[in-house]
């Protein structure tokens, strides 16, 4: 396998992350050791988060109380891993659609941050896992079309007409990945990153107090993280699906090989 994405942390054109989820504790579930990794490596990373989460977790807590404290669980996460920028954007938990609210929104952040590397999550309706969850294919289909649409500058140009943003190109667009399930790249979180990782996904006690039966984080994150790392010859490790969005497509590159 391919790992050119251990560079990512070392290459000298990557200064800043930007990671967009649906959901507060997506990026802990698995990620987070990533993150660690490339903020000790003095990379910038923040956090993009399209709901707060207020429609999922506990019936015992007031739905009034649900979007504050699980926005707290996800401050306190992203401190573990070094990111102290959370921004949430607002939108409906459960209701996340991939229209051009939630591309506006994003695309105002891209532009903002100005990030080299996009980290999002999947849109595939089937995962090794099973179905994945509407919101998160929502998300990941959003971010997608927003890393395109914020280097456009005839796309959303109030965001540069009237709020003095200027268009960005984003270099990498990345989604988490599995073994056998089209990953190309990996991130070595053997040691102090996953211990980190560990820690950001028990941030979120609270709601994972009210999930019956979920395995300890620090179970949980470890054999998964052993399982990538055994692909790609390390102890632990963390796999993307990676695309250079400014590379020339392969077919054009073998096509004027030949």
């Amino acid at each position: 396998m391919s790992t050119p994405l251990r560079s990512v942390r070392v290459r000298t054109d990557v200064t800043r992350v930007l990671v967009v989820t649906a959901h507060p504790d997506d990026v802990d579930f698995g990620a987070a050791g990533t993150v660690a990794t490339w903020t000790a490596a003095g990379i910038e990373v923040a956090y993009c988060i399209c709901t707060s989460g207020d429609a999922g977790g506990f019936d015992a807590t007031p739905r009034h109380e649900m979007a504050p404290l699980r926005e707290a669980e996800q401050r306190a996460a992203a401190k573990e891993v070094g990111v102290s920028e959370v921004r949430f954007l607002g939108h409906s938990d459960g209701r996340l659609t991939p229209g051009l609210e939630l591309r506006r929104d994003i695309s105002r952040e891209i532009r903002r941050y100005q990030p080299d590397v996009v980290l999002g999550v999947g849109f595939d309706v089937v995962t090794p896992y099973g179905f994945d969850q509407a919101d998160h294919r929502a998300a990941g289909l959003a971010t997608l079309d927003a890393v395109r649409d914020a280097g456009n500058r005839w796309v959303f140009p109030e965001q540069i007409d009237d709020e003095g943003l200027e268009p960005h190109s984003v270099r990498w667009f990345i989604v988490p990945g599995l073994a056998g399930s089209g990953a190309t790249h990996g991130v070595d979180v053997t040691g102090e990153p996953l211990r980190r990782g560990v820690a950001s996904l028990e941030a979120h006690s609270a709601y994972l107090a009210a999930l019956p039966g979920h395995p300890a984080p620090a179970d949980m994150i470890p054999m998964f993280a052993a399982m990538s790392g055994k692909a790609m010859g390390v102890e632990h490790a963390v796999l993307f699906r990676a695309h250079d969005l400014q590379a020339p497509p392969e077919f054009f590159t073998e096509a004027t090989q030949d």
